[in-house]
């Protein structure tokens, strides 16, 4: 086994394990240590020794130096001058340079040319590696040697050992009857089995070859052997990265049966390599992956490819006869992500992929391998610029979506080329107070209008039933094009006796757009085909006004806080004239109540006169945390509702803002402590006060418990297309049971439907060198798929060697 560690890098990447170093280091400087004894007695200047490079763990050894002296002690000294012997016994200590080597005895055969060291032998170094070892034989020019009863412990907490060990030809020593771990002892009870040991006939470590190889190996976790190895190896510790076979991934679902693949990572170059991952599936014939890695002075890149020819597409058939998109013989794709820095204030990079079909991710499990997020329902390629700067920030992209939906129509889709965000904040400050502007540029594109009914009526590109009383748009065809820029200023004024908060703000902006709208398509029932540039303006001047009162009592802190702004400014223009695409997701509640323009997006901008007022409360408890609530209600006052007047997606219709008078919002949080939470908002309707939407959402983060609730109930919206209620709540928790163990789960269920859409329960065991995880999961709405999707993922990491894992998605489809 190998293992790839982090992307290279042209300086050389990251180390890996370490332990069998130390062993040759034992060998090695005990050695120079009792021929100092010999030559020099008690203390004397220390001469240079020649030998190779110490390995990996830092281990400098008792060794010779120029310029150094070396400290040996011992209760008495020992000349055997008839057999020319000379032995330091009892309480032996050799100090040099920082490292210490003890020993009951240690003797110098000069006839022989070995050296002996006898009874409780421990070298500990600098770094802090310790080995111990009962009896040790080394030839006087250090090529040979053997050592019986070692016990190795690395400063990374690593465990090497062995009945006997020896060293050959110079660069070779043998661990007989070895055993490695990365585990520490129980320290209750040292006796008790580690979380997983490597147990092994002979482990072997080549110098030469930087290598580390294990003979008849079988692996331990909590004392029971669960796999067995005639031979595996991995790199010694002075590698950094090391051609060679990774953990294998082991994976089952219905589509492929059981697969097996064996990666095998390649380092070519210091600053690049490349994993090729041969994969077998009893089902569906060979899955071939590779992934090619590259590390530069200024950022990284990579780039992944798969595919397979299928044997067996029967899978892909639905009961009622109808195909997925899994039905083809050839699938595959090929992605890449790239980041790269200009300096440290500028960036670029790009997210790219190409599939061959909507659900080859998720059919085969590489959605988690992906540099896409694992259970994402569309892949943006992208390329973009970023720029941050003190006072300023800047981004640019350009994106292609492709929908991972069955039910997603590609042309339906937008490509945006670019999209282009500035902001900047003026210092200093501008007539006191804080002045910038923003500029936003967007252009996109689409084949196909993106159509949704309303009112149960059918909108497809197929149907005649395709009008603005049936249909909403939430993507127009065509090329669509926009500039926007604005100013702003605001200044915050508190008057100092009565603590009154007054904030003047202006704002000015413009728009500028152009669309080039396809001649044959029934767009102009939702959007102007005119093909010209269309502009607009919008200026606006406003106050918002704030007077807290606080009373303070024996049992807290109260605050009672009157809110009002006022915004004056001309009627919206040219609404439906441009494409509204990216400010259709308003949601009008506590959080923007006081907004200046409401909408989420550049394509609208609320215009008309407007009030907007509230009262905020907020109570501090002495010992019983903190109560906020808001409550409050938006006016049009003059001019036309932006909000009343339909664009092609009705953004604004059934919103709670589309009359005089809007709905009533309101929140009420309660946080006693640093443990629970609890949040509401509300909105009520204006004329009867009935609940058009509602959110509960509750949380406790104890010590090894944490809970998290949502409820949510919402009003049907059917100029919208939302035409009933929508009622769900979703709850996790999560439970630490031990200081190992823990458990988590969550589940959603659709109060209307009567069902669980989707479940997630998971265990997982993580120590100082072992991590375990298992997860179920069970989406009713994944993508792509008519029925249920079950799905077992097991992981496993074994610090040190590697991580490997296990998937397994039964239940999606039913042939």
């Amino acid at each position: 086994m190998t293992d790839r560690g982090r992307p290279p890098h042209p300086s050389g990447g990251t180390g890996t394990e370490a332990g069998l170093a130390l062993v040759r280091t034992l060998l090695l400087g005990t050695a120079a240590g009792a021929l100092a004894l010999a030559s020099s007695g008690a203390l004397a200047p220390a001469q240079a020794q020649s030998r190779g490079p110490a390995i990996g763990t830092g281990l400098e050894a008792p060794r010779l130096q120029a310029g150094k002296e070396m400290l040996v002690t011992a209760d008495e000294l020992q000349y055997d001058y008839q057999n020319d012997r000379v032995s330091a016994v009892g309480h032996v200590q050799i100090y040099n340079d920082g490292s210490v080597l003890e020993a009951d005895r240690v003797t110098y055969d000069r006839r022989a040319n070995k050296m002996y060291g006898e009874g409780n032998v421990r070298l500990k170094s600098k770094s802090g590696d310790v080995v111990y070892a009962e009896r040790l034989e080394l030839t006087q020019d250090f090529k040979e040697g053997f050592v019986q009863s070692l016990r190795l412990e690395g400063a990374d907490r690593t465990h090497f050992a062995a009945a006997s060990a020896d060293r050959r030809e110079g660069d070779v020593t043998v661990l007989r009857s070895g055993v490695y771990t990365a585990c520490e002892p129980c320290k209750e009870d040292p006796k008790k089995p580690v979380a997983w040991q490597v147990k092994a006939a002979r482990i072997i470590h080549k110098e030469g070859e930087r290598m580390v190889y294990y003979e008849n190996a079988t692996v331990e976790m909590f004392g029971l052997p669960i796999a067995w190895f005639p031979y595996f190896s991995h790199p010694d510790p002075t590698v950094k990265r090391k051609s060679g076979f990774l953990m294998p991934e082991l994976s089952q679902s219905t589509k492929f049966g059981f697969s097996a693949g064996i990666p095998y990572y390649w380092a070519l170059a210091p600053d690049y390599d490349v994993t090729l991952t041969p994969t077998i599936t009893t089902e569906q014939g060979l899955l071939m992956q590779a992934e090619w890695r590259q590390r530069l002075i200024n950022g990284a890149y990579t780039i992944r490819a798969a595919g397979i020819h299928q044997e067996d597409l029967s899978v892909f058939v639905r009961s009622d006869g109808s195909t997925t998109p899994g039905y083809r013989e050839d699938r595959g794709m090929i992605e890449s992500h790239g980041e790269f820095w200009l300096n440290d204030r500028w960036r670029w990079g790009w997210d790219a992929a190409m599939l061959s079909d909507k659900t080859f991710l998720q059919d085969y499990d590489l959605d988690k391998h992906t540099v896409f997020s694992f259970g994402q329902k569309e892949i943006r390629s992208q390329v973009f610029i970023t720029g941050l700067g003190d006072r300023s920030f800047f981004d640019a992209r350009s994106v292609y979506y492709m929908g991972l939906s069955e039910y997603d129509i590609q042309k339906q889709l937008p490509i945006t080329h670019p999209i282009i965000d500035y902001n900047y904040v003026f210092l200093p400050p501008v007539w006191g107070g804080e002045a910038g502007f923003n500029v936003n540029v967007a252009s996109m594109s689409r084949t196909q209008a993106d159509l949704d009914g309303i009112n149960g009526s059918d909108c497809s590109a197929l149907s005649t039933d395709v009008s603005r009383n049936n249909c909403v748009m939430r993507g127009a065809p065509g090329t669509y094009s926009r500039l926007s820029a604005d100013m702003y200023w605001k200044k915050r004024l508190i008057e100092p006796t009565t603590g009154q908060v007054v904030t003047p703000f202006l704002m000015v902006r413009g728009d500028a757009g152009w669309r080039d709208a396809p001649t044959y398509d029934y767009s102009t029932e939702f959007v102007s085909s005119d093909n010209q540039m269309v502009s607009r303006g919008m200026a606006a001047a406003g106050l918002e006004y704030r007077w807290p009162f606080i009373a303070v009592q024996s049992w807290g802190t109260q605050t009672l806080e009157p809110i009002a702004q006022v915004i004056v400014r001309p009627n919206e223009s040219q609404i439906g004239k441009l494409p509204n695409e990216d400010a259709q997701s308003l949601v009008f509640d506590d959080t923007n109540l006081f907004e200046i323009n409401k909408y989420s997006g550049y394509d609208r901008v609320e215009g008309g006169g407007r009030v907007n007022a509230g009262l905020q409360y907020t109570a501090q408890l002495n010992g019983a945390g903190t109560v906020n609530a808001l409550f409050g209600q938006s006016y049009h006052l003059f001019g036309l509702n932006s909000f009343a007047q339909a664009d092609m997606a009705n953004t604004g219709l059934d919103s709670g803002l589309d009359t005089t008078r809007s709905d009533y919002v309101a929140r009420l949080t309660y946080q006693p402590d640093s443990v629970y939470t609890l949040s509401s908002h509300y909105r009520f309707a204006e004329t009867d006060f009935e609940v058009r939407r509602f959110e509960l959402q509750g949380g406790a983060k104890y010590e090894r418990l944490n809970l998290a609730a949502l409820y949510g109930r919402y009003a049907p919206q059917p100029l919208l297309g939302y035409t009933d209620w929508r009622e769900a709540v979703v709850g996790s928790t999560g439970l630490k049971i031990s200081s190992n163990w823990s458990v988590s789960a969550a589940v959603r269920y659709d109060l209307i439907n009567e069902k669980i859409d989707t479940t997630n329960f998971g265990i997982k065991y993580l120590d100082d060198c072992f991590g375990l995880s298992v997860n179920y999961v069970t989406d009713y709405t994944e993508s792509g798929n008519a029925e249920n999707v079950h799905k077992v993922l097991f992981k496993i990491d074994l610090r040190t060697l590697g991580e490997g894992g296990f998937s397994t998605n039964v239940g999606s489809l039913t042939p």
